[in-house]
């Protein structure tokens, strides 16, 4: 029977298990599961930051000069406008009345590009946003501001 206590015998083996005898005494069932519970409540938001920097560039502008050059020569026909380098030679012609009709060339605009470089600097402000996100805890009325890594990295540059 289960519940009945047999007695060892003295002249047997103690570590023979089928020589000992157990006794159940009591029995614990273990019960697992799990359910959802608030800690606290978060808040986001968004704050923008301007911050000023000095940006730096190399810009090119392009000028002209305008030179006009006498010539004074007589000639047969229209002449073109024409390039030669970075100059573009502008005919002006007139009409002279002699005891016959010619052209004369008056003059030549010369318009000549002029191209330079310069560095160039100038303070702009320049906008960023960062998420500011507020940890408020269930029990405690205290809120813990946690800072995103953009602001991190601001201010360890500023601790630098």
């Amino acid at each position: 029977m289960a519940g009945d206590i047999v007695p060892a015998l003295a002249d047997s083996n103690e570590n023979d298990p089928l020589e000992q005898v157990v006794i159940p005494l009591h029995a614990e069932e273990v019960s697992v599961g799990k359910r959802q519970v608030a800690t606290g409540h978060v808040m986001v938001s968004t704050v923008t930051r301007a911050r000023e920097e000095l940006v730096e560039q190399l810009l090119q502008s392009e000028r002209v000069e305008v030179d006009r050059v006498p010539v004074g020569k007589v000639i047969a026909k229209m002449p073109e406008v024409r390039t030669e380098d970075d100059t573009t030679i502008i005919p002006v012609v007139e009409e002279v009345v002699v005891l016959q009709r010619q052209l004369v060339l008056k003059e030549e605009v010369r318009v000549r590009r002029i191209r330079e470089t310069q560095n160039h600097q100038e303070r702009v402000v320049l906008r960023g946003q960062e998420a500011v996100i507020t940890r408020a805890p269930e029990n405690d009325n205290s809120a813990v501001a946690v800072a995103a890594p953009a602001q991190q990295e601001e201010q360890q540059t500023k601790k630098e």
